[in-house]
């Protein structure tokens, strides 16, 4: 009992101190707008409700852009629909924001990311593409401490890739899914579980039903042709030979010496030294750097949301304070 009054008197503190919060952070978006500065935002709407903002919704303030500028748009987390750290939607808005400003003079993308879904890196990668034809105006990759998997597809959109030299990259290859039978501890233990379906294969990888040949050949073929399409983008963005691509995507990671070595970056260097290569070729004068990085805003949901995992399980708690990413289903990664 005592420990239950805790934990209630714990939750109830935090209750208070998330509430007080977000008051105060009111107040300052408030102070904020009356200066002279844009205010960009993730959603369709210029201005967040209360009730928004409570379910975590996003803005970002930059500064007004008098004169000619390179974006560094950032690429940072897993790559998917929407997390903390990466919003499709606010991605690919940017990126056609960016497409028509005439001031705007290239993209240099700033990759940190361990990868993703299939469908957000290849969306992403073709409206890179797409800016880079229909304005002419270059494209450049910076690998931060991590650009594997989906974050090495998407930089392969760039004219240049460079690469911090504590950078880990590639890990090109494909998870397809994962199949847990456990049909045999259900006998054990007396479970009967039964899905009704029609459609032989339509319970395919289900906890319940043993992987058959005829599936696993299905969702090995799903991997092949992601496989392919991954592979002849690098082939075609690096201008390497196919069958030397393949070589190297066997799914292994490599340092930005060994990518490097093996034609997967162009170079080693610093992030300034980067963007001094990339305006040399920039034709503007007084050219500036001007990041373009989603933010999340930290909710009043998600406020609750750790209270209630502090009290109720600590280690998730500590586990997603650090950044720990488990496996993501009903999806297959460029991973």
């Amino acid at each position: 009992m005592k420990e239950n009054r805790k934990g209630f008197r714990v939750f109830v503190i935090a209750l208070a101190v998330a509430i007080i919060g977000m008051l105060i952070s009111g107040t300052m978006q408030k102070k904020d707008s009356d200066n002279s500065e844009i205010d960009i935002v993730m959603s369709k709407n210029k201005k967040n409700s209360l009730f928004e903002q409570a379910l975590g919704k996003s803005s970002k303030k930059m500064p007004n852009i008098n004169g000619d500028y390179i974006a560094v748009l950032y690429i940072c987390g897993v790559i998917s629909e929407a997390n903390k750290t990466y919003n499709q939607d606010w991605i690919l808005e940017t990126i056609d924001t960016l497409k028509n400003d005439e001031k705007n003079k290239g993209i240099m993308l700033y990759i940190d990311s361990p990868g993703g879904t299939v469908y957000e890196s290849d969306e992403t990668y073709l409206a890179l593409v797409d800016y880079k034809n229909s304005t002419e105006r270059p494209v450049y990759s910076y690998f931060s401490s991590l650009a594997a998997s989906g974050g090495y597809y998407i930089g392969c959109a760039a004219d240049k890739i460079y690469a911090n030299r504590n950078c880990l990259t590639g890990s090109i290859g494909v998870i397809a899914g994962q199949s847990m039978d456990m049909t045999g501890l259900f006998d054990k233990i007396g479970i009967k579980s039964t899905t009704i379906t029609a459609g032989k294969n339509k319970n395919m990888l289900n906890y319940n039903s043993p992987l058959t040949q005829e599936q696993r050949d299905i969702m090995q073929s799903i991997a092949d042709d992601a496989y392919e399409q991954f592979t002849g983008i690098v082939s075609v963005s690096r201008k390497m030979d196919i069958d030397a691509v393949r070589t190297l995507a066997d799914g292994r990671i490599y340092t930005a010496k060994q990518a490097s070595a093996n034609g997967l970056i162009d170079d080693v260097c610093q992030l300034a030294e980067a963007k001094d290569k990339m305006k040399e070729i920039v034709d503007a004068k007084d050219v500036e750097f001007v990041d373009f990085e989603y933010e999340y805003t930290y909710s009043f949901m998600d406020m609750l949301s750790d209270v209630s995992t502090a009290v109720s399980n600590p280690k998730a708690a500590f586990e997603n304070k650090i950044g720990r990413t488990g496996a993501m289903s009903l999806n297959y990664l460029y991973r």
